[in-house]
């Protein structure tokens, strides 16, 4: 059975960080490519970041130099460092595995970003 498992959301001030991480397990995660999305109310969900097998990355515009993601294949794990947050960067945040034609979602964890 598959399962990705996000943590690492909350509540933060603008201009704090976190770090959000998902744990997968019942794939072979280092063929994979991992990707973060998110979806704020109202709104469709969008990719923020993406990174493959190969550790190639890339991002969304509007967090470039902000958030940063990385995988450790040991541990089965991908994370997402977001730095300099703003209150547009609320929304519920989904972790993605990706092959082929396989994908897969985790539940979502909330990231609220408000003084």
């Amino acid at each position: 059975q598959v399962q990705l498992v996000e943590s690492g959301g909350g509540l933060v001030q603008p201009g704090g960080s976190l770090r959000l991480s998902c744990a997968a397990s019942g794939i072979s995660f280092s063929i994979y490519a991992m990707g973060w999305y998110r979806q704020a109310p109202g709104k469709q969900r969008e990719l923020v970041a993406q990174i493959t097998s190969y550790h190639s990355t890339k991002y969304a515009d509007s967090v470039k130099g902000r958030f940063t993601i990385s995988r450790d294949n040991a541990k089965n794990t991908v994370y997402l460092q977001m730095n300099s947050l703003k209150p547009e960067d609320t929304a519920v945040y989904y972790c993605n595995a990706g092959w082929l034609q396989y994908d897969y979602w985790g539940q979502g964890t909330q990231v609220t970003v408000s003084s």
